[in-house]
């Protein structure tokens, strides 16, 4: 076969099959479009609010202190001879009883030395006395040619502010030996706990010694911190007799849950915390050592224990409480209004640990979506659970 004859087999073919594969593509089906574009809303839960007043808790970290604490030292110095059964570490006392006795041998002699002084003193005084009658005498023979000078030395007036003097000076050391005497007893300065105890009969001790640690059993100070934006809120008494804002005190680690002691604010302290910057405030809470009450479960306060307090703040009237959880970025709030979400600004007027306080951008009876949703768009189509798919379905075809 020439090369002729295998040219034009070869170009047969290629045609052939160019033919059938032209036939091919022209006669296969056209798809059909036969389908539904869904939008499926999503699926939420919802709370209503209401407005109404409200004290909120305005809650704080805060360390206890004593309110009157006292190092005792003695005013006199000498061997201590007795101490009593209540002075001891962790003991309670009460004002005007006796800690301990110092040995008062040297100052019982003490004063009964300054009397004896007294007593002559006083009667140098008495002869004195005596002796100014004979003056008074002798002056009548004179009175005519002595001086107004001359006159008071024949009076003897100067002997007798010696005397009187004296007297004086004599009864001022017998009341100081009386104090030095009385001050060998040690007494309690207030109604106390005492803390450490530095003596034991035989110790000697004198006035620049320290006998014990003492602090007071009527109060306990707690000093906190809170944000200087939330002084306005709470009310802090100008003096004595008034109270602050009412407190609740908690432990979490030493006292049951549910328990608390409560107590009132007493001062604002006029510096902020150096690091944190918040204000410093004082919180009184009285009896803290259950030293006063019958009550057997009354916890007590540690000095030095780190504790919660909860300080309840004034009134907010005509607001609404929301959970903070639903309080979303830049103080918005998503609503679900017939069947859509409502992306809205609110204005918050407080917030505690656990609410927002919000005075507009809501209305009583608007339903908050409280469920975190994935795709957040101002009318987004919303249902609740038990109302159906309530799903629009749009079918369209195309030949």
């Amino acid at each position: 076969m020439s090369w002729k004859q295998t040219l034009f087999i070869s170009i047969g073919i290629l045609a052939t099959a160019g033919v059938v594969t032209v036939l091919i593509f022209s006669t296969e089906p056209t798809a059909e479009q036969a389908g539904a574009t869904r939008a499926t809303p999503m699926l939420v839960d919802v709370i209503e609010v209401e407005r109404d007043n409200y004290r909120p808790t305005i809650q704080a970290m805060g360390t206890v202190r004593p309110s009157q604490e006292v190092n005792l030292s003695p005013r006199v110095s000498g061997e201590v001879e007795a101490l009593s059964d209540a002075f001891t570490p962790g003991g309670y006392i009460e004002k005007g009883e006796q800690l301990l006795q110092i040995d008062s041998s040297d100052y019982r002699n003490t004063l009964e030395q300054r009397k004896s002084e007294l007593r002559q003193a006083r009667a140098d005084l008495n002869i004195e006395m005596g002796r100014q009658d004979v003056a008074r005498q002798d002056y009548q023979l004179f009175a005519d040619t002595l001086s107004e000078e001359n006159k008071s030395l024949v009076l003897r007036e100067p002997q007798l502010e010696s005397a009187r003097s004296s007297v004086e000076s004599a009864q001022a050391a017998v009341d100081q030996a009386q104090l030095d005497l009385e001050r060998t007893t040690i007494k309690a300065p207030f109604d106390a706990h005492i803390l450490t105890r530095n003596v034991n009969v035989g110790s000697q001790v004198s006035t620049s010694e320290t006998l014990a640690r003492l602090v007071g059993l009527d109060t306990y100070w707690i000093e906190a911190t809170v944000p200087v934006s939330k002084l306005r809120w709470i009310t802090i008494p100008e003096g004595n007799e008034q109270r602050g804002s009412e407190v609740r005190v908690r432990n979490r680690t030493a006292w049951p849950p549910e328990t608390y002691r409560q107590g009132y604010l007493y001062r604002l302290i006029g510096t902020l915390e150096d690091q944190t910057r918040m204000a410093r405030v004082l919180v009184s809470v009285p009896d803290p050592q259950a030293y006063k009450t019958d009550e057997p479960d009354v916890p007590r306060l540690m000095l030095g224990s780190f504790v919660e307090v909860h300080i309840k703040a004034d009134a907010l009237e005509d607001v609404i409480r929301l959970n903070r959880d639903y309080v979303r970025d830049d103080d918005t709030v998503w609503v679900m209004n017939d069947g859509e979400l409502n992306i809205s600004d609110v204005q918050i007027v407080f917030q505690d640990a656990q609410y927002a306080y919000i005075k507009s951008g809501l209305s009583e009876g608007d339903q908050i979506v409280t469920t975190n949703l994935s795709t957040v768009s101002e009318g987004a189509p919303l249902r609740l659970e038990g109302t159906g798919n309530a799903e629009s379905d749009t079918s369209a075809a195309s030949q």
